[in-house]
């Protein structure tokens, strides 16, 4: 047996698992074509085989799973990425050579931005090249066995979420981000994944296990490594059976005050199989993600049945939905502004849906149809100054001007703000027209410690412990009461028990977190004490 290794990376998502190794690489077998006679009309064949084989895929996953893919779907239909290949065909390239290198550059064009966002899509143009490099040789996919500790450099979305993740395993990476789709795809799917391991060989190993919690990996490992897995998984086991005891009942302090718990969703299909009375509500709608995957911006009555099925859901408990937040680290193909010097400093938030009223008056009517149906309430992202406020109120007025007009049932939704912006932290008594306040942590501690959470080497400067953030927090919490506006959280920091004592401190009463947190919030908020 070989002997023991265990190697630290970066956790990208929480866990334990362990299975037998599969080593990611090229498909098993050999090519069953010769690379030589294939043109450009084989080449056209594969790119449409590898296209029907990613929709095929995403009509068996939901949410942001069948989003990635479609997005894939339309790189692969676009010209702007497969003309280039063409043109080296009939410059004499055989059609293997000619996608290989087409992909290629543009692979490393993604891999050398200064912008971890791009670097991380880098993974969903490698899918495509080795997908249609597959179709184009005849190379038949690897079988992966059940329960498999994946192993390699990265790992394509599409071999994501064509696992049954349900039978276990785990995800090792030698390179990889935080901020790529599979990572985002392993924390919504429960699927502990490392990376950043560096150079891996995992050559004569059989077993390995994944601990996501301590950021390593164990390649063979002994009967120590063995007992500290079961004693992880106990400890595992034995948190979710409190986490559960607390599930059904309402947030309260050590001190006994009351705090409420609401959940961040980004598509009606998340909501399934989730008990309504476990939180108090909705706290996020991230209305961008219905943006994502299609020729142009979803109509009016797109949006109203997908905002229907979440306040059908939510029977009677308010439902906050989020405006458009594109721009940032979310471009939306035809939408956003493309080539800023900075985005996250750009047109994004509620500066693009004030620049693009064509379509934020729809998304609006949407959202006053769906207020005649339930408890809704809306919010506008990125904030700054109090006039932006108006403006969208005004277009809302409008908005339900037209469908009175009409006679079509609507009711004007109470209209907050996201607190991410510092200068509407710093004075937040300047934006009293708003109805309420919903401190997005994860913006906000980015401004304020000018420090991109995207950016690995930065990345620890974005501490929303740091002083400053919490200050900013308490301040906002003291204002709204002073004013009688009610103040939650809705960013990553409000699901994270490390930070909940800082929190309930600082004044707040109420977080939205990730459906899987509430059970930990609510434990967290149990232990904590409001002085």
């Amino acid at each position: 047996m070989p002997r023991t290794v265990e190697i630290r990376g970066r956790s990208a998502a929480p866990g334990l698992a362990a299975g037998p190794v599969f080593t990611i690489g090229m498909p098993a077998g050999g090519a069953t074509r010769d690379p030589a006679g294939l043109t450009g009309d084989d080449l056209s064949a594969a790119i449409a085989a590898a296209a029907a084989e990613l929709a095929m895929l995403a009509e068996r996953v939901e949410g942001e799973g069948a989003d990635i893919l479609s997005f894939q779907v339309a790189l692969l239909e676009d010209s702007a990425l497969t003309d280039p290949a063409r043109e080296r065909i009939a410059a004499g390239e055989d059609a293997v050579s000619a996608w290989r290198a087409t992909l290629d550059g543009e692979i490393d064009g993604y891999r050398n931005s200064d912008n971890d966002y791009f670097r991380a899509r880098a993974g969903d143009l490698a899918d495509l090249r080795d997908r249609v490099l597959g179709h184009l040789l005849g190379v038949p996919a690897a079988a992966v066995p059940a329960g498999a500790v994946l192993v390699g450099e990265d790992i394509t979305p599409s071999r994501f979420l064509a696992m049954d993740w349900t039978k276990g395993g785990g995800i090792a990476l030698s390179a990889g981000s935080p901020t790529s789709h599979v990572a985002i795809l392993a924390r919504s799917r429960g699927v502990p994944m490392l990376i950043g391991l560096g150079p891996l060989d995992a050559a004569g190993h059989r077993t390995a296990i994944v601990d996501g919690e301590a950021a390593r990996l164990i390649l063979s490992p002994d009967a120590a490594a063995w007992a500290a897995l079961e004693a992880g998984r106990a400890a595992r086991d034995e948190r979710a059976r409190e986490e559960s005891e607390v599930l059904h009942r309402p947030a309260l302090t050590a001190d006994g005050v009351p705090v409420g718990v609401f959940i961040n969703v980004a598509d009606p299909d998340e909501l399934a199989g989730i008990d309504p009375a476990t939180c108090d509500g909705i706290g996020l709608v991230r209305t961008e993600f219905f943006f994502h995957g299609r020729g142009g911006s979803p109509s009016e009555e797109e949006q109203l049945a997908a905002y229907r099925r979440i306040v059908a859901w939510a029977a009677g408990r308010p439902v906050t939905f989020r405006t458009l937040d594109a721009g940032g680290d979310k471009p939306i193909a035809g939408l956003t502004i493309e080539g800023e010097s900075n985005p996250f400093l750009g047109t994004r938030g509620i500066r693009l849906s004030l620049a693009r009223p064509d379509v934020f008056r729809l998304q609006l009517r949407a959202l006053a149809r769906v207020a005649a149906e339930g408890n809704v309430k809306v919010m506008l992202p990125m904030v700054t100054i109090p006039e932006e406020i108006d403006a969208a109120a005004a277009l809302l007025d409008e908005a339900l001007a037209e469908l009175g007009r009409e006679g079509v049932p609507a009711r004007r939704p109470s209209l907050g703000i996201m607190v991410e912006v510092p200068a509407v932290a710093v004075e937040p008594e300047l934006f009293a027209r708003a109805a309420f306040f919903s401190i997005g942590s994860n913006d906000l501690t980015q401004y304020v410690t000018a420090a991109a959470r995207d950016i690995s080497a930065v990345a620890p400067l974005c501490d929303p412990a740091h002083p400053a953030v919490i200050g900013l927090i308490r301040r906002v919490a003291r204002t709204g009461a002073e004013i009688g506006r009610d103040v939650s959280l809705c960013g990553d920091m409000g699901g994270d028990p490390a930070h909940i004592p800082a929190l309930v401190r600082a004044g707040l009463r109420s977080v939205s977190v990730a459906p899987p947190f509430v059970g930990r919030t609510k434990l967290a908020i149990a232990a904590a004490r409001t002085a």
